[in-house]
């Protein structure tokens, strides 16, 4: 199993602009300075170069997100399986950061029903509908039948989709999460996606191959010659009013005695019976919330309180500032584009 870091950062956490210089501009200043032939450029001839070629860029910081990927079947690719734990609002750039596309996901997870983890719903299920590049097996399926599989032309979409049949399950991304978490996606997505031309009945299996996950129930995944059974795990994220939201984690064990756990967003070890899964987890995505206490979050002085043992498992992340630790105190600090394998 490879993990890689779409995002590490909290709901609210921006980026910062900065003054870049393209590095082509670059070598062609150093030439310069080295064949000028009277004296060296004076470094304020070499500022004024410099300001008239600079740009401001964007260093975003991504909302939480991990990329899995399994040595197996996909839709997209026969030798990889790509699933994805949460998608924000912003998870085309963070996929589009590591060089893919929503398209090119087979699967997704929802925790819970936070924007910054499902604010990108709308636009995956839209991009799945009206995008008839999403994946090679759209693509088929949209060519006139009886033609020759090299003619690019395709069928017009929308007779396809909404007038003769909808969208078959390999040409969409599965989408699996806890069952009260599916449908209270759906109730949240469906003011933006409960609009299609011509379509009586527009529900979550419209965008997505749903796979509502239960308690006590594991799932497989082949991994080379390894298998992955994987499971939700309940905690406590908010507490508020007269009622409560859980977030649902997932543990996968491996067939080799690895066991990862994302514990996704929550009060750490709320309830407190969830300790046991903490000590017998190797390794552990914390979120790790720095600054202001929200109370929905693990915040970094409560983390530290832990066991050394425990403490030792956890990659820190969804921080809005990158948190202060003593050196070998946590297993690392998680940052975007970080690649694990297992």
């Amino acid at each position: 199993m490879k993990v890689t870091a779409l995002g590490t950062h909290s709901a609210f956490a921006t980026g910062a602009f900065k003054e870049s210089i393209d590095t082509k501009y670059i070598k062609e200043l150093i030439e310069k300075t080295q064949t000028k032939e009277d004296k060296a450029i004076a470094i304020s001839e070499i500022e004024k170069m410099v300001s008239e070629h600079k740009e401001r860029v964007y260093a975003p910081r991504f909302q939480s997100n991990f990329l899995l990927e399994f040595e197996t079947k996909g839709k997209i690719k026969d030798h990889v399986y790509r699933f994805v734990i949460d998608f924000g609002g912003d998870i085309r750039h963070s996929l589009a950061n590591v060089g893919l596309k929503m398209g090119d996901i087979d699967g997704y997870y929802c925790s819970h029903p936070h924007a910054d983890h499902i604010g990108g719903v709308e636009g995956i299920a839209l991009s799945t509908i009206f995008n008839p590049y999403w994946n090679s097996r759209k693509l088929e399926w949209l060519r006139k039948p009886g033609t020759d599989p090299n003619d690019k032309t395709l069928d017009n979409i929308l007779d396809r989709l909404f007038r003769k049949e909808s969208l078959p399950n390999d040409c969409k991304p599965d989408l699996w999460g806890h069952r009260e978490v599916l449908e209270n996606l759906w109730e949240s997505a469906r003011p933006g996606l409960d609009t299609l031309q011509g379509v009586k009945r527009v529900a979550l299996d419209t965008f997505y191959n749903p796979v509502p996950m239960v308690k006590d129930i594991e799932y497989d995944m082949e991994d080379g010659r390894r298998t992955w059974r994987f499971y939700t795990i309940e905690s406590t994220h908010v507490i508020g009013g007269t009622s409560h939201m859980p977030s649902y984690g997932l543990i996968f064990e491996c067939t080799d005695g690895q066991k990862v756990y994302f514990p996704t967003d929550t009060l750490l070890m709320m309830p407190p019976t969830m300790r046991a899964f903490y000590e017998s987890a190797t390794v552990i995505y914390q979120d790790c919330e720095t600054g202001i206490r929200s109370g929905v979050h693990s915040h970094i002085d409560d983390i530290r309180k832990c066991e050394p043992e425990v403490k030792k498992k956890c990659f820190l992340y969804h921080y809005t500032e990158e948190p202060v630790v003593d050196p070998d105190e946590f297993r690392g600090i998680l940052r975007i584009g970080d690649v694990h394998m297992y």
